[in-house]
C-alpha cells in the first residue's frame, strides 16, 4: 500500500504533517520530511477530522427514495416497500448500493452497517469503492417462505465465501425484526453465531406495536425475549430502542448491546423519540445510523448529528443534553470501536480514516469550535476529501466513476405500479 503525506492541515487548532502508511497514521508532527507515494498540500484551509461510521442502513433502498412517503411504518414495509422490493434482481441491488457509497462517501462516511438482500452483491459494491461494511445473510420469513438462513449449505456456502472478501469486510447476520423471522429460524442464527462468533444485527423495539405483540406471543417484552434465546451479546448491534424500560435497558447495559439511534427516520415514520438521558443514566453504548434512504431520505450522517442533538434537547427540554462533542463522538470513535475498528480518531497508531474539511466553506466561518461547526452548520459542501484505510475515497471533492453510477441507477428505477398518493385539488 503507497503512502501518504498530509502537508499543513489543521488538526486540533495547529497546523501540522500528518504521514499514514499501510492504512494506518503513522506521524503527526510539525515538520514531516520523508517521502511519500502520494502528497496533498492543504496550506492551512484545510483541517484534518475522522470520518463517519454509519450504525444502521439498507443502502440498496436509494432506488426507493421518495417512493411511498408519509405512511404508517407496517402500510409502508407491507403495501409498497416489500412489494417493490419482491422485484428487485441483483444489478438493482448493485445500482443502489453503489448510489448509496456514492452518496455517503460524499457526506464523509467510510463504513456502514448494512442489512439487506444478496450481501456478496451489496459488499462487492462497497468494497469496490474502497468504504469499510459489515454485512451478512438476512433472515425475514414474513417476506419469503423459509429463510436462508434456515438452509444450512447456504448458510455453510456463505461463511466459505467470506474467506474470499476484502480486508474492509466485516461478517455479520442479520434479523430483520422478531415479529418477522420465526422463533426456529432465530435459533438457527443462535448457533450460527456461537460456532462463527459473529456481529448479530436486528431491530428493536422500533415501535410500540412491536412491543405489544411480543407481550401477546411470547409472555414478555421484545428485549427479555431477545436475552432468553441467548441473542444479546457485545457483538448484538440493536437498530432504533426506542420502546424501552429501565429493566430492558438494564439487561442491555449488562450484555454490552449497542443500540444504534436514527432520529430522522424515527421521526419521519413516526416512531417515537429515543430516550437519550435514559440511555445514558442506563451507561448504554449509543451509536448513529441513519436507517435507509427510503425512510429517511438521505444517508447523511451530519444531518443525523444535527437531528439527534436537537430532537433531544427539544424532547427533554434540557439544552445541555446530547452537546456537539458527544453526537460527534458517537457519529465517529464510538461508531467505530462498536464494530472493532481501531479508529475514529486522528491519532498516531489508529486506522486512517478521515476527512478534509475546508475552511474557508461559509459554513464552518468565523470558525469558533470546529466539532461545534461540524454538527450544527456544516453540510456535505464543507467536506473536500475523504480517506479511508489510508486511501482517497474522495479527493477534491472528485469520487472516481460518479457519472457511470448515476446512469446505471437511471436504468434500474422501478416502474411506480402503485397510485401517486397526491391527488390534485
Amino acid at each position: 500500500m503507497t503512502s501518504l503525506l498530509i502537508k499543513e492541515v489543521v488538526h486540533k487548532d495547529k497546523i501540522v504533517d500528518v504521514y499514514i502508511e499501510n492504512g494506518f497514521i503513522q506521524q503527526i508532527h510539525e515538520k514531516i520530511n520523508k517521502p511519500a507515494g502520494e502528497i496533498m498540500e492543504c496550506h492551512g484551509r484545510k483541517a484534518i477530522l475522522p470520518a463517519f461510521y454509519n450504525g444502521h442502513t439498507h443502502a440498496a433502498m436509494t432506488l426507493l427514495r421518495g417512493y411511498a412517503d408519509d405512511l404508517p411504518l407496517f402500510e409502508w414495509l407491507d403495501d409498497y416497500i416489500w412489494p417493490a422490493e419482491a422485484a428487485f434482481t441483483p444489478k438493482h441491488i448493485e445500482a443502489g448500493a453503489r448510489l448509496a457509497c456514492l452518496e455517503m462517501i460524499r457526506s464523509g462516511t467510510v463504513f456502514f452497517n448494512d442489512m439487506y438482500w444478496n450481501p456478496p452483491v451489496v459488499i462487492k459494491a462497497a468494497t469496490d469503492m474502497g468504504m469499510r461494511i459489515c454485512t451478512g445473510p438476512i433472515a425475514l420469513d414474513a417476506y419469503e417462505s423459509g429463510s436462508r438462513l434456515s438452509q444450512q449449505k447456504d448458510r455453510e456456502d456463505f461463511l466459505q465465501e467470506m474467506k474470499s472478501y476484502s480486508d474492509l469486510f466485516i461478517p455479520s447476520l442479520n434479523a430483520h425484526s422478531i415479529y418477522s423471522v420465526l422463533p426456529e429460524t432465530l435459533d438457527t442464527i443462535h448457533s450460527i453465531l456461537e460456532k462463527y462468533d459473529l456481529y448479530f444485527h436486528i431491530h428493536l423495539s422500533e415501535t410500540q406495536k412491536e412491543v405489544e405483540d411480543c407481550l401477546k406471543t411470547h409472555g414478555c417484552r421484545p428485549v427479555e425475549y431477545l436475552d432468553k434465546i441467548g441473542l444479546l451479546t457485545p457483538k448484538t448491534i440493536a437498530a432504533h430502542g426506542i420502546h424501552l424500560t429501565d429493566r430492558e435497558r438494564k439487561i442491555l447495559e449488562r450484555k454490552s448491546v449497542t443500540l444504534v439511534h436514527m432520529p430522522v427516520s424515527n421521526m419521519k415514520l413516526s416512531n417515537g423519540s429515543f430516550d437519550i438521558p435514559a440511555a445514558e443514566k442506563a451507561g448504554l453504548q449509543v451509536i448513529l445510523g441513519t436507517d435507509g434512504a427510503s425512510s429517511n431520505n438521505c444517508l447523511d450522517m451530519m444531518g443525523e448529528m444535527k437531528t439527534a442533538s436537537l430532537l433531544a434537547k427539544h424532547a427533554w427540554e434540557d439544552v445541555t443534553v446530547l452537546p456537539a462533542e458527544k453526537v460527534f463522538h458517537m457519529a465517529t470513535r464510538a461508531g467505530a470501536e462498536a464494530f472493532g475498528l481501531h479508529a475514529g480518531v486522528i491519532e498516531v497508531g489508529y486506522l486512517a480514516d478521515a476527512i478534509l474539511v475546508d475552511l474557508k466553506n461559509p459554513r464552518l466561518v468565523p470558525g469558533y469550535h470546529l466539532v461545534s461547526d461540524m454538527v450544527y452548520s456544516a453540510d456535505s459542501s464543507c467536506i473536500d476529501s475523504v480517506i479511508c484505510n489510508g486511501r482517497f475515497l474522495m479527493k477534491n471533492k472528485k469520487i472516481e466513476g460518479e457519472e457511470a453510477i448515476l446512469e446505471e441507477v437511471a436504468k434500474w428505477k422501478i416502474s411506480d405500479s402503485k397510485p401517486h398518493r397526491y391527488k390534485d385539488n
